[in-house]
């Protein structure tokens, strides 16, 4: 399952677990963001791909695509949470409002997909739960993404801590700059990292994965 399947990492996501066999959901806000993502996947000869609209801000919505995913296709093996508002804003420039919008996207629906997903991976004693981080360093001019991907990442220390004793593998790709085909933020390239986390044996599990770009 990836959660903010858009056409960069989240595409490249599903396309490189697609290629390992495995059957992808594919969550977005929008319908518009899902059928060129769905074809695209599709396109590699991926089956099943299940395309599902859900708003990660509404707990109804995001809940009940999660289960319309698991009764489709099973339940999860991994579930990746790629929702982001990315937005440049500086110090007191964003609104009270602004700043719970973003909150809502960049941690709450990551935690909400969380309390969903980790719980039945904990029963059975297996699963992997990655969430898509950034800002390694905080920005001035990117002051709600820099707090969110803060949150995000003690998100996942937490997790960790809660779920890893059961077998449940939880971790983040931290993107240390702007993605873009064809350079060294390429998402594709981005995107083994998230089967490398999942194949990890569980003796060499890693909590988080700094891309930088260098080679």
């Amino acid at each position: 399952m990836i959660i903010g399947a858009g056409p960069g990492i989240g595409q490249s996501v599903a396309r490189r677990f697609a290629r390992e066999g495995m059957p992808v959901a594919l969550l977005s806000r929008t319908s518009a963001t899902l059928k060129p993502v769905t074809a695209s996947v599709t396109a590699i000869g991926a089956d099943p791909v299940l395309p599902l609209t859900a708003d990660a801000t509404d707990e109804t919505s995001l809940r009940t695509a999660l289960d319309t995913a698991a009764a489709e296709l099973g339940p999860p093996d991994v579930v990746v949470y790629n929702a982001a508002i990315i937005q440049a804003d500086a110090p007191g420039e964003l609104s009270v409002r602004g700043h719970l919008d973003a909150w809502a996207v960049n941690v709450v629906g990551a935690a909400t997909t969380a309390a969903h997903v980790l719980p039945p991976m904990a029963e059975r004693g297996n699963g992997t739960f990655i969430v898509t981080g950034g800002m390694p360093e905080p920005k001035p001019a990117y002051v709600s993404l820099s707090l969110g991907k803060a949150g995000v990442r003690t998100l996942v220390e937490l997790l960790d801590m809660e779920y890893a004793p059961s077998g449940v593998h939880v971790a983040t790709v931290t993107v240390a700059g702007p993605v873009s085909p064809g350079t060294d933020f390429d998402p594709d390239a981005i995107a083994n990292h998230y089967w490398h986390l999942h194949t990890q044996p569980r003796n060499a599990w890693q909590r988080e994965v700094l891309h930088t770009g260098a080679s």
